[in-house]
């Protein structure tokens, strides 16, 4: 199976100051500190009630393949900021930490870890750029894509955004993400190869332009393509000749092969009205099994309006708003500071900011999911790391942050831990499931774990996250030491 990692070394894909801030780290003998880096993110995109996690596996593969060449030492050199002794240490790097992560295809929610890093400094340092941006891209269009697959009622959808996506990477690893999200299939046939993502397609306007006419086109498309014919019809007008065409064609070209015509594709003009009319008409042809796909900047609230308004459509390619997800282009996690271990004792350390959204979540920490007697999950819960909540008295206190005033309990519910170790010492411990898992797992924990009132696409219900009451007094003590200075 093709690698990103094939033909290049994306080692260096970093900020300067990620170098900066080693090199430093380095000549102050500081390398010697093992930190404790989180991932988490603040907010969910489009104001949804949760995000899907993606990227896990490309971070994994970055990780245990980071190296420095020749080449980048020289250019590093060239740029004269680093100490000599530096530059050939990294000669001969290695990422050397451990990874904690909740698995991939995870529904997840706001300022809770996703990935912790535990690892020397230095290594910690170099590869927050990296980390971020898989987890930044994929995670976001996994989450546009499921909610544009909830949006579709059970219908298909298909990636078709490659070309308007950012770049190729984006396109390659965007459609892995759609799949993860729910999408069906993609257009990107290098995202097919590389992932084992189902692919599909059409025909275009040029196919259409280029024959003398519409009719000739499609006729040669039906002779080429006999068991997967599914015929563009709106090159020039969908239902004067486009519809009328496509049934010419499926009984003069394709009933003697005693073949079927497929489907057909609209990618223009009112779209519900037209998919009304073209079931009509295909319905009194005879044609009742030919399915009816859209295309044409769809995303979530443009397929539910279509939808709403009795649109016949079977399945959408959805391209644009998808791939670059348009709504809510950014996804916004961050990567901070949570411990510093000097080999002797763990200090847990806090980011302070006059937004109070913005104060971190400190130290090591565990991150569990608690779940009601039906299996639902009711809310997410952070304890020290050497806390396991017993939750089997059926009076297990916790602390809201938002309400630390109130008493309250988890009664008559069960927990699951949800970072696992994933590496070690820059080495995988367990083989990565297959894309297939990842997107049956989404599937699941939306079919069976996750309150539909967190599904909602306005004002959903927000996902608790609460605090063991340890781990909550830890947080408070360090804000009032910060406080006194």
């Amino acid at each position: 199976m093709k690698s990103q990692f094939d033909e290049r070394n994306l080692s260096m894909v970093m900020d300067l100051y990620e170098m900066t801030m080693a090199n430093g780290y380095f000549l102050s003998h500081e390398d010697d500190e093992t930190a404790t880096f989180d991932v988490f993110y603040r907010n969910n995109p489009d104001d949804a009630g949760f995000a899907v996690f993606a990227g896990l596996d490309q971070i994994l593969d970055y990780l245990e393949r980071m190296h420095f060449d020749r080449e980048d030492i020289d250019y590093l050199r060239s740029l004269q900021i680093y100490d000599e002794a530096f530059l050939e240490w990294l000669a001969g790097f290695r990422f050397r930490g451990t990874v904690y992560a909740i698995p991939e295809g995870t529904i997840m929610y706001p300022n809770e870890p996703i990935l912790t890093i535990e690892a020397p400094l230095v290594d910690a340092q170099l590869i927050e750029t990296a980390v971020l941006a898989q987890i930044n891209h994929q995670s976001l269009i996994a989450t546009k894509t499921q909610r544009i697959v909830r949006s579709a009622r059970g219908r298909s959808v298909a990636d078709f955004g490659a070309r308007r996506a950012h770049n190729m990477d984006a396109a390659v690893y965007g459609a892995r993400a759609a799949y993860i999200g729910g999408a069906a299939s993609t257009a990107t046939v290098l995202a097919g190869q590389m992932f084992g993502i189902p692919v599909s397609g059409t025909m275009a306007h040029s196919w259409v332009m280029c024959h003398e006419n519409e009719y000739a086109a499609f006729a040669r498309f039906a002779e080429l393509y006999p068991d997967n014919c599914i015929l563009l019809v709106d090159t020039y007008d969908v239902l004067e000749s486009g519809i009328p065409n496509a049934i010419r064609v499926a009984k003069e070209v394709l009933a003697p092969m005693s073949k079927r015509l497929k489907g057909i594709r609209l990618d223009s003009g009112d779209l519900a009205w037209l998919s009304k009319e073209a079931r009509r008409m295909l319905d009194e042809a005879g044609l009742n099994d030919c399915m009816i796909s859209a295309s044409n900047s769809l995303d979530e609230f443009t397929i539910r309006s279509i939808l709403d308004q009795g649109g016949c459509f079977d399945s959408f390619g959805v391209g644009e708003r998808l791939i670059t997800a348009k709504s809510e282009p950014v996804f916004g996690a961050v990567y901070k500071l949570a411990a510093i271990n000097n080999g002797q004792v763990c200090r847990p350390v806090i980011k302070i900011s006059e937004t109070f959204a913005k104060i971190t979540n400190p130290g090591r920490k565990r991150l569990w999911r608690v779940y009601n007697a039906e299996g639902i999950a009711i809310a997410d819960l952070i304890t020290m790391a050497d806390e396991t909540p017993d939750l089997s008295n059926n009076d297990y206190r916790f602390i809201d942050p938002q309400k630390p005033w109130r008493q309250q309990y988890f009664r008559d519910c069960t927990i699951k831990e949800l970072q696992q170790e994933v590496m070690r010492d820059g080495k995988r411990l367990i083989p990565s499931p297959s894309l297939e898992e990842v997107r049956a797992y989404v599937k699941n924990q939306l079919a069976h774990e996750i309150w539909p009132a967190e599904q909602r696409f306005e004002n959903p219900h927000i996902h608790f996250l609460d605090m063991s009451p340890d781990y909550y007094e830890m947080k408070m003590e360090l804000l009032k030491a910060e406080e006194r200075g």
